[in-house]
């Protein structure tokens, strides 16, 4: 099959296109025939040796952990799916190497969800990594009706499906964005604030009553969340792990199909909305590291692999 990998530790020149042996399909398995993926900044983080503390890797590499796609085969005792099934996947395995930038992936089926016909394989493909992150971050802090929230970078992939989430939980959110999204955030209930040098005081002057809970997205802003959240809030972060110190979470998303499942319910309801900035072909993918690393994208980037819808 063709695969896009790398042979060591390093930057996007280090990405080929090659041929590798079809996956095999083990117990309580499915083989994804892959129709598209989509790129999240930990793919490229990953080939530069960025995560080697926490994750063994087996070279070659193929990286990529979304994927929408078809079931080609199933593996023993696995009731769950019957090839020709639309699926969907957060495909993080514990050893980085078999990912999703290739024509074929085997994931648990614990892992996969169905794709209902009102969600086209892009948005399917985009939509696991971000969405059960936000999905997890709101969990942990359990925000219900009437909390306050303040979600730093409301804007970005994580931060504009978890900001949708929240509003539909009936939380009053705030977002922190940069101007240019701030109609985007308005449109869906959230109030924005800007970016910058008088960050507190802008937020005071919009919760000056403080946070229930803070959802840290984008790392850095530590003292601001402890300065805005109320006694007894809630505080969680994906990229700071010094929260742990000032008893808040530091969470990371895990694979759970269950819960992709209800996520792409409410994509095909209508009730949230996946953006997509472009789409590249596999051959591409270096590429596509490039523009996500330029952090100019206004939604997710998508890996085109084969024929979908």
């Amino acid at each position: 099959m063709r695969a896009m990998t790398y042979d060591r530790y390093g930057d996007d020149d280090e990405l080929r296109m090659t041929d590798r042996p079809v996956p095999k399909v083990g117990p309580g398995e499915v083989r994804v025939q892959v129709t598209r993926a989509s790129v999240n900044p930990v793919d490229w983080k990953l080939m530069s040796g960025g995560l080697d503390a926490l994750m063994d890797a087996t070279f070659p590499v193929i990286p990529g952990w979304d994927v929408a796609g078809v079931v080609d085969a199933v593996g023993p005792d696995t009731p769950e799916f019957v090839e020709g099934d639309r699926v969907a996947a957060y495909a993080r395995k514990q050893i980085v190497s078999a990912g999703t930038f290739a024509e074929y992936v085997s994931v648990m089926a614990d892992d996969v969800a169905a794709v209902p016909d009102e969600v086209g394989d892009d948005v399917a493909a985009a939509l696991p990594l971000t969405g059960l992150t936000a999905l997890r971050v709101l969990e942990t802090l359990a925000v219900t009706k009437g909390d306050t929230l303040l979600i730093h970078a409301a804007s970005g992939g994580v931060g504009f499906l978890a900001s949708q989430l929240a509003v539909a939980a009936g939380a009053t959110v705030v977002g922190t964005a940069s101007p240019a999204n701030h109609d985007k955030l308005t449109a869906i209930g959230v109030t924005p604030v800007a970016y910058g040098e008088g960050l507190q005081e802008r937020l005071r002057e919009v919760a000056p009553d403080g946070f229930d809970a803070v959802a840290d997205l984008v790392g850095g802003v530590l003292d601001v969340s402890l300065d805005l959240l109320r006694e007894g809030g809630r505080l969680a972060s994906i990229a700071d792990p010094a929260v742990e110190e000032h008893g808040g979470r530091w969470v990371w998303v895990r694979p759970d199909g269950e819960r992709l499942s209800q996520l792409l319910e409410e994509v095909a309801a209508g009730r949230i909305t996946v953006e997509i900035d472009r789409t590249f072909p596999l051959a591409q993918v270096a590429d596509a590291f490039a523009a996500s690393r330029e952090g100019s994208a206004n939604g997710k980037i998508v890996i085109e692999v084969t024929a979908g819808s």
